[in-house]
């Protein structure tokens, strides 16, 4: 890979977040709203407030509670999702009830999980794992089903079976699927972790912006917002980079589909 190519890939995914804060700077920088402060004040109390101190307090808290509830639900979302996807007798049994909670808001869960999970970690956890578990399910589910015909004949025929055409066939021809499933779920765990803890917290980063807020922090609240927009840029990184590695065969297929 050249210089050129990677200053010009740096330039596309950092190009239209500097555009961006440029129209926040310039369009704030004369403003007198109490709610909408000034970029640059923003960016003093972002330096002020997130300190080695508040980021071990609140955001190490949140980030802990969005890997446990991620992966609780990665594995919940693939496991079931192979078992729904490779039998049509469960598909047929667990469809209408699989539709029917799916259909449920997991925000709408909160105070129903907090009657039974108390206001710990377990409920914020289960909040997220309610919320991710979907998007992972459902993609399972059609990779699975949608794994070569001739391909699964021929593993058959060669007496691939049991684990081994599990692994070798079907994970990996879902496999693409499955990680737009972990994007998508990716997104939405963020979301349910600032939701779980606006509403029974005494740390996290949902609390700390609430707080914020109920006290007129006007500018530390803006700051806890962009945190929360910088978390999510980074983590969308560093899951592209590991989507990158892991379906480095899929990627090359495709490229050399559109350049034989």
């Amino acid at each position: 890979m050249t210089v050129l190519t990677v200053t010009r890939r740096i330039l596309l995914v950092l190009g239209l977040p500097a555009v961006l804060f440029t129209i926040w700077w310039v369009a704030t920088a004369d403003s007198t709203d109490f709610y909408v402060p000034p970029l640059r004040t923003i960016l003093t109390a972002f330096g002020d407030t997130w300190t080695g101190d508040r980021l071990a307090s609140d955001v190490l808290p949140s980030l802990l509670r969005l890997t446990a509830g991620y992966l609780l639900a990665v594995v919940i979302g693939v496991g079931l999702g192979l078992l729904v996807g490779m039998s049509r007798v469960v598909r047929d049994v667990l469809e209408p009830v699989l539709e029917l909670f799916r259909a449920i808001p997991p925000p709408v869960l909160v105070p129903v999980i907090m009657l039974f999970a108390g206001i710990g970690d377990t409920m914020k956890v289960i909040v997220i794992v309610s919320g991710c578990v979907w998007p992972i399910l459902l993609n399972t589910v059609e990779g699975v089903r949608a794994v070569d015909e001739v391909l699964d004949d021929t593993c058959r025929s060669y007496g691939i079976t049991g684990s081994s055409r599990l692994w070798h066939l079907v994970l990996r021809s879902a496999s693409p699927q499955i990680v737009t499933g972990m994007r998508q779920a990716l997104s939405i765990g963020i979301i349910l972790m600032v939701i779980s803890e606006m509403f029974a917290a005494d740390n996290g980063l949902g609390f700390t912006i609430v707080q914020f807020q109920r006290s007129f922090a006007i500018p530390e609240m803006w700051s806890g917002v962009l945190l929360l927009g910088l978390l999510g840029f980074v983590l969308s990184l560093l899951f592209r980079f590991a989507e990158n590695r892991v379906l480095a065969w899929y990627h090359g297929l495709r490229r050399a589909q559109r350049n034989p």
